[in-house]
């Protein structure tokens, strides 16, 4: 069973469909790598929308395992957030930025 933690922090994020490619390239290679290396951070999950019952669902979903609520707040995750070129090639563009931490209830696994 992989390794789970009590809290999930999630982005949910659109960008433009023209700078989708490289929102892929500068997401997977630099900002996930980036983020994984600070202290408290277990593992990312990346999604894309295949569908919602809601037109203003964002497209894009990542989940971050991490050890306790205020890890995303920590200095060595926004060092890691505004290091590299997604803070000025992406993050301008994004047209919808959420993020969310959530306590882990209860796994049911079958």
């Amino acid at each position: 069973m992989p390794h789970q933690t009590r809290y999930i922090y999630i982005a949910q994020l659109a960008i433009p469909q023209s700078l989708e490619q490289r929102f892929t390239e500068l997401y997977d290679n630099e900002h996930v790598p980036l983020l994984m290396a600070v202290p408290g951070v277990h593992s990312c999950a990346r999604f894309k929308l295949a569908w919602s019952d809601t037109q203003d669902m964002p497209e894009y979903l990542a989940i971050y395992d991490v050890d306790a609520p205020d890890v995303p707040k920590s200095p060595e995750w926004r060092k890691a957030s505004a290091a590299g070129q997604w803070p000025s090639e992406i993050r301008p563009h994004m047209t919808v930025r959420r993020h969310g931490m959530f306590e882990r209830l209860k796994t049911v696994e079958s």
